[in-house]
């Protein structure tokens, strides 16, 4: 082996920490920016609600998590108003 081998020889390892450091960079960014279809997934959702109670806009909550497991979930929240007793 040469000199110069011997100085600027790479180390596999370095290859795979470097594939692993792009997906965790690559997974930050797709967790920071939510998906694109969850304001037609909303509306969608709004309207089959509707169906059946009286809901506004602000009374669902649709986001996009990750487990930990680093499987996305999506999670939709409700809100049901009470009905006025008589």
């Amino acid at each position: 082996m040469s000199l110069l081998s011997f100085l600027f020889r790479r180390n596999k390892k370095s290859a795979s920490l470097a594939k692993q450091r792009l997906q965790a960079v690559l997974a930050t960014e797709r967790a920071a920016r939510p998906p694109h279809y969850l304001p037609a997934l909303q509306r969608d959702l709004m309207g089959v609600v509707q169906k059946y109670v009286k809901i506004q806009p602000r009374d669902i909550r649709i986001s996009v998590e990750r487990d930990r497991h680093q499987a996305e979930v999506l999670k939709v929240k409700v809100v049901l108003q009470q009905a006025a007793r008589s």
